[in-house]
């Protein structure tokens, strides 16, 4: 009995410690639709199983990957990191655990909803990105930091294309929220990677000089990401080749002044500066797509699994370390985890051009893919449901 009452406790305080900080609670749960929505997917194309899915089965895969796993990934990643910036009280306890149970509602709701009114399903599914940016909003407001509301203004662009592409089920909005999370990834892996980078190296006394941000070049980037947004979504084709590769040169020149190979024996830091470079190979790709008539799972792909899915796992596995008071010293594993996500999305990229066959890209792709989100999940379950070990709130 006394074993049981201690075991059940522990239960309780490991859930507790969830919602202590939103990465916590967010991260964990991303990676379980990680390790969900994918092989789901797969078998629901393959008609190996049939859910009771609230859109037809690509659009629901698209969907979940672009706002439900990139969503959650930003709730925690940024709720975790504006407290921070802006030192002010985490989202914590009731609160957060009401935040969370509207983005869970919305999985639910996408994959057993099929019989249930459009309007309770889209509802619920647009209700978590305006929640994230109003808590993150009012911290960035009174603390007066102007430069942290283009990030708000990126998620809105985000919410925009959810929007689109609940009521009318085109694929331009997801193309579009694909772009959108580039450019998210632009203005915050802009920020963290290069200072990251520099810090190593001061460390170190290697040289951090090397490493070189020109915030003109930042703001052009910026600029033709939104702008190539604005051509893709109402069909200029012309414009979106010519901006897509414009943005992707202003990329390749920010990535090479940041020097990636000066930190390549970090794997924390190579994991940064590979999946951003699969930005401007999407980017070349897009491109190619309506110039060349190139697949455009190759582009959508290197988006979604490269860059994103990528950095998600990068960023994840360092803040989990960092906000818990650990060292940032990778758990066992997961340099392996790092590599098998970017073999994941060349064997897919190989795969869209019929360079490998289908059925085993797509198994192989997905194999890496679940093997990286695994590592993580075997690894980190409990750092992310354990206190701090230097128990500090949080």
């Amino acid at each position: 009995m006394q074993a049981t009452s201690t075991s059940a406790l522990g239960g309780i305080n490991r859930i507790s410690q969830l919602f202590g900080y939103p990465f916590r609670i967010f991260f964990l749960s991303m990676t379980v639709l990680a390790l969900f929505a994918i092989p789901v997917w797969v078998l629901q194309v393959s008609g190996s199983i049939q859910l009771p899915l609230a859109m037809p089965g690509l659009f629901w895969h698209q969907h979940e990957m672009l706002f439900g796993f990139l969503s959650a990934a930003i709730a925690g990643f940024l709720l975790t990191a504006v407290c921070v910036w802006t030192q002010t009280e985490r989202t914590h306890g009731i609160r957060l655990a009401l935040l969370w149970s509207v983005w869970l509602a919305g999985r639910l709701l996408l994959a057993l909803g099929a019989d249930l009114p459009d309007w309770l399903v889209q509802g619920v599914n647009l209700a978590f990105l305006p929640l994230v940016m109003v808590d993150a909003g009012w911290r960035i407001w009174r603390a007066r930091q102007k430069r942290q509301l283009m990030i708000l203004v990126v998620l809105g662009l985000l919410w925009l294309m959810q929007i689109g592409f609940v009521s009318r089920l085109d694929a331009a909005f997801s193309y579009g929220a694909l772009i959108v999370a580039m450019t998210l990834i632009s203005i915050i892996g802009g920020r963290i990677t290069p200072a990251f980078s520099t810090g190593w190296l001061r460390q170190r006394g290697l040289d951090s000089s090397a490493v070189k941000t020109i915030p003109a070049l930042d703001m052009a980037t910026l600029f033709s990401m939104v702008l190539l947004l604005v051509s893709l979504v109402t069909g200029w084709q012309t414009a979106t080749a010519v901006l897509a590769i414009l943005a992707a040169t202003l990329m390749l020149v920010r990535l090479a002044g940041w020097k990636g190979w000066l930190v390549r024996k970090e794997p924390l830091l190579w994991i940064l500066h590979l999946s951003i470079l699969w930005v401007p190979v999407a980017l070349v790709l897009l491109a190619g797509s309506i110039v060349a008539g190139w697949p455009a799972a190759a582009w959508t792909h290197a988006a979604g699994t490269g860059a994103v899915g990528g950095l998600i796992l990068g960023v994840i596995a360092r803040v989990s370390l960092g906000h818990t008071g650990r060292p940032l010293v990778l758990p066992k594993g997961m340099v392996a985890a790092f590599i098998a996500i970017h073999l994941a999305v060349l064997v897919r990229v190989l795969t869209a051009f019929g360079v490998i066959p289908w059925h085993p890209g797509i198994g192989g792709s997905t194999a890496l893919w679940l093997f990286a989100y695994s590592v993580f999940l075997i690894q980190y379950t409990g750092i992310l449901t354990s206190p701090r070990p230097d128990g500090r709130p949080g």
